[in-house]
Formats: structure tokens, C-alpha cells, sequence
């Protein structure tokens, strides 16, 4: 092997973020969400004191207890790379917790019949993540608008900040993402949604939902997620490409 070539494979595999071996997470469609789901909307009045970084408690979250859910754009030990697509650099560190000098706010979105939405910062062209102070078995929201297949990916993490899998988006316009734990069990401590691909004109997200084992139908035989990609080399490459500003409507594909 010749010794650029060896470089190029160690830096690759240095960046492949490596699931977590005792966790199995399922991809989980719209419908698997029971009624005992809990959900965040971006609209609720009075829950949250800013709409910067928004923070929002629950009591009594059936199979978890009380809950505190916090959005920033990174997680600690994590940064925001890039310009105008900013995207996430380096790994979570543990314990899980939030990066609050990196930016998430409520807005607007002509493309997303539900908004206000929780964009990212510069709006719709930065990372989203998310805390929960306990751990849950399930979480889903919508995210979009897309106007690209597998430019957006979101990772799951748990309270040590290790990865649990990953998720590509899978077609344009407004996509559900849902995973949970194969066992049922409250095991995902965090959520970070960001551009590691060609996206021309951002996304935002919008109606959160999470609970555990009770708050979601699990398939009879889930089936894994893949082994989760080099996201962050190919996230990195895209810092450098230029993208055009995100117009106040985009083309519908």
C-alpha cells in the first residue's frame, strides 16, 4: 500500500463514527407513536422562556418521570464548522450536554404548513441538537424542507455521548425520523440533525416526539439500521462548497 494511500484510509476511519455495540436502534415510521407520546411543537405558549435555545419541561412522561428537553446547534465537545453550510466537527463529550454557545431558534418557514419551526443558525443552513435530562426509548420529528436526498443525517446519542446510529434523509421535501431502541429500554440521551451532503437550501425541524417503551409500537422483528457512515468527513467536505442563500420560498422538487 502506498503510504499516501495508508494516510487517506487512517484519516477516514479515524472519522467514522462507530455505533454503540449494546444498543440496536430501529427505524420507526410516523404511525408507531402512541397516544402516551409526548410531543413539542414549537408553538406552545408559555413552556419555553426564550425562543433562542428553547427549553421545555414535562412532568409525568409516562415510563420516564419528569423531563427537561434543551436544543442548542452542538453538543459539548462538538463545534459548528463552515460557511454558509455550517455543520458539526468532532464527537460528543461525556457526560451528554449541550454546547449553549452554538444556536437554535423558533421561526418561520413558508414551506412547512406546521411551522413556527426550530431552525438552526444562520437560519435553515446550521446543525439542531437536542438533550433529554433522562433518557427516553423513542424519538421522531419532522424535518425539511429538502431539496436533496441523503444531505441532512441525524445521530443518536446516549448519556455518555457515545453514537447510537445514524439516519439519512431519504427523499425531498418534508420527512418523518423516527428510531428507537430494539429492547424498548430509555437508552437515547440526545439527537443531532446536520448537513453532511449536498442540501442547497437547509432544513429545519419541526414536532418533536419522544417516550418510552409505552409510547411507541415496536415491529414484531425490527429490523437494525445500517452501520452508520463517515459523517463527519463528508460533512467536512461540504464546508468548503459554496451554496447559494436560502430564498424566502424554494422550488418545490
Amino acid at each position: 500500500m502506498l503510504p499516501h494511500t495508508r494516510h487517506i484510509l487512517l484519516a477516514i476511519a479515524a472519522a467514522v463514527v462507530v455505533p454503540n455495540a449494546h444498543a440496536q436502534l430501529v427505524k420507526l415510521g410516523p404511525g408507531a407513536f402512541t397516544p402516551l407520546a409526548t410531543a413539542i411543537t414549537f408553538d406552545e405558549a408559555g413552556r419555553h422562556i426564550s425562543d433562542v435555545n428553547p427549553v421545555y419541561d414535562f412532568t409525568g412522561v409516562p415510563g420516564i418521570g419528569n423531563v427537561t428537553v434543551s436544543f442548542a446547534g452542538a453538543f459539548t465537545g462538538q463545534s459548528v464548522v463552515g460557511s454558509p453550510v455550517r455543520t458539526l466537527a468532532g464527537n460528543p463529550s461525556g457526560p451528554l450536554s449541550l454546547n449553549t454557545a452554538t444556536i437554535t431558534y423558533i421561526s418561520g418557514d413558508p414551506d412547512v404548513p406546521s411551522a413556527p419551526v426550530l431552525s438552526g443558525s444562520p437560519q435553515y443552513n446550521g446543525p439542531i441538537v437536542m438533550l433529554f435530562s433522562h433518557p427516553v426509548a423513542a424519538v421522531g420529528l419532522q424535518g425539511g424542507y429538502f431539496n436533496a436526498v441523503g444531505g441532512t443525517s441525524i445521530t443518536a446519542y446516549d448519556a455518555n455521548g457515545n453514537p447510537l446510529g445514524t439516519l439519512a434523509n431519504s427523499q425531498t421535501g418534508l420527512e418523518f425520523f423516527g428510531l428507537a431502541d430494539a429492547s424498548g429500554n430509555n437508552v437515547i440521551s440526545g439527537l443531532a440533525f446536520y448537513i453532511t451532503g449536498s442540501e442547497p437550501f437547509g432544513f429545519d425541524i419541526d414536532d418533536v416526539t419522544f417516550g418510552s417503551r409505552a409510547a411507541v409500537n415496536l415491529p414484531a422483528s425490527p429490523v437494525p439500521e445500517p452501520s452508520t457512515v463517515a459523517l463527519l468527513a463528508t460533512g467536512l467536505a461540504v464546508v468548503g462548497v459554496a451554496v447559494r442563500r436560502r430564498p424566502a420560498m424554494r422550488r418545490r422538487a
